[in-house]
């Protein structure tokens, strides 16, 4: 069976991932694409790279464009996305790729984002430790996905096997990542032209502002973390820096590790989790992951440092923030949701140099 999709916002960087990872699909058909501002254009004028799909012209955003599809996969900022999921009730399939259906939290909600807070779904990160077992169970048959957002799915698959295995302590939680500027979309900010990049590190949304913060105190709390006040036991010191590069994600995030736990508990935790996972790879002790290797890739590279000096676990993890921080993540997703074999579609060598 072929299953129809419909992809909303385009003519973005996120729409622009996922067109191309569906292109080459066996089991979708894109039958139609949609903009706003770009409606009535053809897709090769905003996606000159996907030469294989010069035939679709982008359609304006409506959700009766989007009804009548297998499949309808929402590309668009938190807000807008919440608004089409609410008209588009009979869709067999929706996956969001904004931020609208992520946190369960209202209170979460108001204070990272604000506006109305709509029915959270379930999460698009299949690999993502939870009590009794992994994220991948409840994406079976699911009609509704919220992929996730792509700083906090790299922090939180870099430190959930030590919050499931007991052997960290989250609530110290600091977490630094040089980010692509390609996660922000195609937005005319002055932080993100080329002037501003090149040649910089830029950080930004320093100090508990960053809107990823409450997926992650939400995904390491599925996963085990206990403790009292609203952020269960889990607090972060998160801190995202601009660097020159399009897309990629490299973060290193580390905790305290809880007392008696040995050297050998705390690799097994890793080792354990994601031995047979297909795109979360821990790389032997020693050898650091690079944004490089990643490119294009539904991977996340991960290598474990044992401080015991500051009595820390490190873990560095680097992943495309376009493919498996968003795009991947959602065709990851939808193909355990059709009952299709989960790797298909979805490339684990990258690009390179």
């Amino acid at each position: 069976m072929t299953y129809s999709v419909a992809v909303s916002g385009a003519s973005g960087y996120a729409g622009g991932e996922i067109l191309r990872l569906l292109a080459d699909h066996p089991d979708f058909e894109i039958t139609t694409v949609t903009a706003h501002s770009n409606a009535g254009q053809p897709l090769i004028a905003h996606q000159p790279h996907l030469r294989s799909l010069a035939h679709l012209t982008l359609s304006d955003t409506t959700p009766e464009i989007l009804a009548g599809h297998d499949v309808v996969v929402l590309a668009l900022p938190h807000g807008p996305s919440g608004q089409y999921t609410d008209a588009l009730g009979d869709a067999a399939l929706i996956v969001d790729c904004g931020a609208d259906h992520r946190l369960e939290s209202e209170t979460d909600w108001a204070a990272f984002y604000g506006g109305p807070h709509h029915e959270p779904w379930t999460y698009g990160v299949p690999e993502l430790l939870i009590a009794g077992g992994k994220q991948r169970e409840r994406l079976v048959g699911a009609t509704r996905i919220a992929a996730p957002g792509c700083n906090a799915s790299t922090v939180s698959l870099s430190l959930a096997p030590g919050v499931a295995a007991g052997v960290i302590d989250p609530g110290d939680i600091v977490t630094v990542l040089a980010v692509g500027p390609s996660g922000a979309g195609k937005s005319l900010k002055t932080n993100l032209l080329a002037s501003e990049i090149l040649g910089s590190a830029n950080p930004y949304a320093v100090g508990g502002t960053h809107r990823h913060i409450p997926e992650i105190r939400q995904a390491l709390v599925a996963a085990g973390a206990h403790g009292g006040g609203a952020d269960e036991g889990v607090r972060i010191s998160f801190t995202p820096v601009l660097v020159p590069m399009a897309r990629g994600i490299l973060a290193t995030s580390s905790a305290p590790i809880v007392p008696g736990a040995t050297d050998a508990q705390i690799r097994d935790a890793w080792e354990s989790a994601y031995a047979d996972e297909p795109f979360v790879h821990l790389l032997p002790a020693g050898e650091f992951p690079r944004t490089a290797d990643v490119i294009g890739a539904n991977t996340a590279l991960l290598v474990l440092a044992i401080d015991r000096a500051a009595n820390r676990v490190i873990v560095v993890a680097a992943l495309d923030n376009l493919t498996k921080g968003t795009a991947g993540a959602a065709v990851q997703s939808m193909n355990i949701a059709l009952g299709l074999p989960e790797t298909r579609g979805l490339s684990v060598n990258g690009v390179a140099p």
